[in-house]
């Protein structure tokens, strides 16, 4: 049989008072509830531990002191627990776990994190990359505070809102013809070698953006990270189509891209922010804010190409 923290504190304050009657005052119960707190202590640990006299009230014998003892530092560290985890809610410290599958988010997180991250060091960062399922398991368990991820596969049990919506552009080397042009058709890039952003999400909503437009090119090459497809549109090995654009027009390798707008009505990604909104901490909280605030303004001239 467990003991209650309500029965501690009613055998405590009765005992510190000598009186059933007084402990019931103070706690704004009924007398028999104390006595029943007292009753169900005793019974747990089969001892008398109160010695009971009408006209004296209450008092501990021996074995009773011992246990209003022990009784007393666990609720003192109940009480402490609470106000450490009150604390802790509204406290702007502490670790922030980030997921995410956002293929450019060095170009944006860090401008985010340092928008309310003090220099003081009294937070934590684990910033990881995943895909887009592994981001929504990982908030469902608990791994992560919050996600980025794509909404275009989202689980039911996701609360999510939507940050940015991007729009598919055309990557291009400097050096191509395409690149002249001001837009380019998904009938001229059907026409190039293409080199396919290959993560989940991604790879099958680049493949149906050519559902009304037959490839006569093939697929030059399959790269799992935006950098490697960069790399190798630069090297001139085909053109890409991305959504979110880094802030630099060169390469890993050193070559210069160029972006174009894509003319055809095409469907864009959503980059999309999750985290459990029934109890967010403030560091969650003030996070979440800080990626509304960003994609609000920046986000939308420095991470997307608008269509023309």
């Amino acid at each position: 049989m467990a003991i209650s923290l309500r029965a501690m504190e009613y055998f405590t304050t009765a005992l510190r008072h000598g009186s059933i009657a007084k402990a019931a005052a103070e706690l704004n119960i009924a007398a028999s509830a104390v006595s029943s707190a007292i009753d169900q202590i005793e019974t747990v640990f089969d001892l008398t531990l109160v010695s009971r006299q009408r006209s004296r009230g209450i008092e501990a014998n021996a074995s009773g002191l011992i246990v209003a003892r022990k009784c007393e530092r666990l609720l003192e560290d109940y009480r402490s627990l609470l106000a450490e985890g009150a604390d802790l809610k509204q406290s702007l410290s502490g670790t922030l776990r980030v997921g995410f599958y956002a293929p450019i988010a060095p170009a944006f997180l860090p401008k985010i994190l340092s928008s309310f991250v003090p220099a003081s060091g009294d937070i934590e960062l684990h910033l990881q990359e995943c895909d887009n399922d592994s981001a929504q398991e990982g908030l469902l368990k608990g791994s992560y505070d919050v996600i980025l991820f794509v909404s275009e596969d989202v689980r039911p049990s996701i609360d999510y809102e939507v940050l940015i919506e991007a729009p598919p552009y055309c990557l291009l080397p400097a050096s191509h013809r395409l690149a002249k042009q001001d837009t380019v058709t998904m009938a001229d890039i059907a026409k190039e070698p293409l080199v396919v952003l290959n993560r989940p999400v991604a790879v099958a909503y680049y493949r149906g953006l050519f559902d009304t437009h037959a490839r006569t090119a093939p697929i030059a090459a399959f790269a799992n990270s935006t950098e490697m497809v960069r790399s190798l549109v630069g090297a001139g090995r085909g053109c890409a189509i991305l959504n979110m654009k880094p802030l630099t027009q060169v390469s890993y390798s050193g070559e210069r891209l160029v972006e174009r707008p894509i003319s055809d009505p095409l469907p864009s990604l959503t980059l999309a922010i999750a985290y459990d909104k029934s109890r967010p901490r403030r560091l969650v909280h003030q996070f979440v804010e800080a990626c509304r605030d960003y994609f609000k303004q920046a986000g939308l001239e420095t991470c997307v190409l608008a269509r023309s």
